[in-house]
């Protein structure tokens, strides 16, 4: 039977920008490491000094933890950073006290919002008129304007005040750019396409060092920091992104499931979104796999197997027992014995730290998503248009964010306990707004070219069928669904958090990174498109003003 089962090859994906050659330099080179780590290390002294220093103006020492945040070394003074930040917060800072500018009062909001408190967006009533509206002297106030469109992505539900301030920002902002200086109108073009609080932080680190080393006011210490330990931190990148690659090819999953999009490269380059700092180098190795077994799974049900071949393999994947592989149509074997294979070498390699029982919560996610697959596939074999809220239901658990989420969890040692899982496992309201994020993010821009090919209704088509709306105002409402989904991130983050902030802050990544894949366009698909983005990331180090002793 398994013989004579046919495929229908329906995808035709972009081929792959990398190839594992690439990535053949990238062995280890402990001594630039070990360079950089003596430097870093020295340098940490100096700022954690800044950071503690007891005389420091609040408000100062709030823009200093700004800038560590986005220059990306926050991670060296967690603990300095937090206590800080209690202690600031507990003065209750009354903005209104001193003449703070416009500038000054949406970096603090922001900080406190994004370090998990909750301070009043009232503060910015006093930068209005008595109409309600944004003063007219702040017209031409670029840093101001700039610094209330960041602040104003924090927003929560009902704060409709901030809502009115990222309207005003946005208008503002477009005027303003073509009359600023060349370095400052780049950085407010990026921002407008990609919000700080909206971004992968690697990426945004990688690019505020630029512009902040053009800033006069720049601390020449941070500025150094910045620059070794992201030098330092690619290092370890870049050894991964070599081992990745090499099980990839060892694999032959390229040639073996040649329908599939090849995306190691971009696989790994998702995982360092979620989790950048040097300690997660487990979690991102376990992740870079999951999802890339996933990435083929899903052009397996979506572009290439029969409604026949699916079923028998979603059958299996439930069963999750060897003994269902004779079942499966030859080319799907291997697939899933390699899938058995590596939740087994997962839950052997956390047995030894009594953290195995995280497997059993990640392979449980993955069987519903392919059960989702399953339902879409068998839509399509039907030629069934599902409603948006039926489509709805199960669309979110094939976005695979659920299954992604609990994944991530897994190489994150102690804090992913049992609790945690077990709370994910439950469909928290961040949870289900990351699902929502990516769903209908993906839908807008994929939706033109599954057109172009035999492929399930998206999300799209199944609202304007069930509202009698136009594509184009289906995805207007589709930017306000997602708008409102990000403000139930925000409110989950909000203190006291369900779960640790560090779990949390994987579950915020994650939606990060759809912003960058599928704003636009889908370019998980249309790979070239994040070419850029790899680059810098993982090929081009910082130049440095002096030469680093062994490197």
């Amino acid at each position: 039977m398994a013989g004579i089962i046919t495929v229908l090859p329906l995808g035709h994906f972009p081929e792959t920008v990398w190839v594992c050659k690439d990535f053949a330099s990238f062995s280890s080179n402990d001594s630039a490491f070990k360079s950089y780590t003596k430097q870093v290390d020295e340098l940490k002294m100096q700022v954690k000094d800044m950071l503690i220093n007891p005389a420091t103006d609040p408000v100062e020492k709030v823009k200093l933890i700004d800038s560590l945040c986005r220059l990306g070394v926050s991670y060296h003074f967690k603990s300095e950073i937090e206590d800080q930040m209690n202690r600031v917060f507990n003065l209750k800072l009354n903005l209104d006290d001193r003449d703070y500018d416009l500038y000054t009062v949406a970096l603090v909001f922001r900080v406190f919002r994004q370090h998990g408190y909750k301070m009043s967006s009232e503060v910015f009533n006093k930068f209005k008129n008595d109409d309600g509206n944004f003063k007219e002297s702040l017209a031409n106030d670029v840093n101001g304007i700039l610094s209330l469109y960041e602040a104003a992505h924090l927003s929560l539900h009902g704060e409709d005040n901030l809502d009115q301030a990222l309207s005003y920002t946005v208008a503002q902002l477009d005027l303003l750019a073509s009359q600023c200086e060349p370095h400052l109108a780049k950085h407010i073009a990026v921002a407008l396409q990609h919000p700080f609080h909206f971004s992968i932080p690697r990426i945004k680190s990688r690019e505020y060092i630029s512009f902040y080393e053009e800033l006069e006011s720049h601390n020449e210490v941070l500025l150094k920091l910045a620059k070794i330990d992201f030098n330092r931190v690619q290092l370890l990148h870049q050894q991964e992104l070599n081992e990745v690659s090499r099980w990839f090819e060892d694999l032959k999953l390229a040639s073996r499931y040649a329908y599939a999009r090849a995306r190691i490269t971009e696989v790994y380059m998702w995982t360092v979104a979620v989790y950048f700092e040097p300690q997660y180098r487990h979690a991102r190795i376990i992740l870079t796999k999951i999802i890339k077994l996933m990435s083929i799974m899903d052009d397996t049900y979506d572009s290439y197997a029969t409604i026949d071949a699916l079923r028998i393999l979603t059958d299996a994947i439930e069963r999750w027992d060897i003994s269902a592989i004779d079942q499966l149509p030859d080319y799907m074997k291997f697939l899933y014995n390699t899938l058995l294979n590596l939740y087994g070498e997962f839950e052997t390699e956390l047995e030894s730290e009594g953290r195995s029982y995280g497997v059993s919560y990640a392979r449980d996610a993955l069987k519903q998503m392919m059960k989702a697959y399953h339902i879409e596939a068998e839509w399509l074999n039907k030629g069934y248009v599902p409603s948006f809220d039926e489509y709805m239901e199960n669309a979110l658990i094939s976005s695979g964010y659920h299954a992604v989420a609990i994944s991530s969890f897994l190489g994150m040692e102690e804090i992913a306990t049992m609790e945690a899982f077990e709370w994910l496992k439950g469909f928290p309201k961040i949870d289900k707004a990351a699902q929502i994020i990516c769903r209908l993010m993906d839908d807008i821009t994929s939706r033109v070219d599954e057109k172009k090919r035999n492929h399930v209704a998206t999300s799209v088509e199944c609202y304007m069928k069930q509202y009698g709306l136009s594509e184009e105002k289906t995805v207007e409402n589709f930017q306000k669904m997602t708008a409102s989904a990000w403000k139930d991130v925000n409110e989950e983050c909000m203190r006291p958090t369900s779960v640790s902030t560090d779990l949390l802050t994987r579950i915020v990544n994650l939606v990060r990174v759809i912003d960058i894949l599928y704003k636009g366009e889908d370019k998980y698909t249309n790979c070239e498109s994040l070419k850029g983005y790899i680059k810098s990331l993982f090929f081009e180090s910082i130049p440095m003003e002096e030469a680093i002793e062994g490197n």
